[in-house]
């Protein structure tokens, strides 16, 4: 049984909804976090209805905050409960994704998921598994879980962009380059920005190219 997520939203600007963007939060963060991103974006997406669920579980290492899975170095959990965390926490995005698809009377193909951090692990790890594919992943400063699994496990090939500061203290900038490597390997359109000087965090110039991949991707 799949857990309801509860979600903040921001409308398309011109009213009429073509296109969704779902915005995946980190680690100890909620959906309110990525919400704003939406603000820079509507303009040059009018269309696009915004969208930023909280993860289904209260973070461990931040009872403020929430996770889509525990993290053992982070929180001492085991690794059998973060696999299991990951694969609950999927059905219930891909149940989310599906009935707001449903809602507003979309196909996948209308469909972009940004995830930064432990959201871009998770868009990572769901989009290449659902059964169509979807528009596009921005996946900024996060890591693509199970790399060796992805070829044989791929049921769609969405085109990817991988965004990563090179200064990053929490999830490694060589990990945009593992990542990269296998999606290039198991044939997914996969592109990469490096946001030269920045930490964990999103930079404008970021912010920039993941705009230009999604304007590019959804419906006009």
């Amino acid at each position: 049984m799949t857990r309801a997520l509860d979600y903040g939203r921001k409308g398309p600007a011109s009213g009429v909804t073509k296109s969704i963007v779902v915005f995946l939060h980190g680690y100890g963060a909620d959906g309110a976090d990525l919400l704003g991103l939406a603000d820079p974006l509507a303009p040059h997406l009018p269309d696009t209805e915004f969208l930023a669920p909280d993860a289904p579980e209260p973070c461990v290492g931040n009872p403020f905050g929430r996770q889509w899975f525990p993290i053992p170095w982070l929180d001492g959990s085991s690794e059998a409960a973060a696999a299991a965390g990951l694969e609950s926490s999927s059905s219930d995005l891909n149940a989310f994704l599906d009935a707001r698809l449903e809602e507003a009377g979309l196909s996948p193909r209308s469909l972009a998921l940004v995830g930064f951090s432990q959201g871009a692990m998770m868009s990572l790890h769901v989009a290449p598994r659902r059964s169509v594919a979807i528009a596009g992943i921005v996946a900024i400063s996060g890591r693509l879980l199970r790399p060796e699994l992805l070829a044989t496990e791929a049921v769609v090939k969405p085109p990817v962009l991988l965004v990563h500061g090179d200064a990053d203290p929490v999830v490694p900038f060589e990990d945009m380059g593992k990542a990269g490597n296998a999606l290039v390997g198991a044939g997914f359109e996969t592109y990469g920005h490096v946001m030269k000087g920045t930490g964990h965090g999103i930079a404008p110039d970021g912010l920039s190219v993941a705009r230009s991949f999604l304007k590019d991707r959804l419906p006009a």
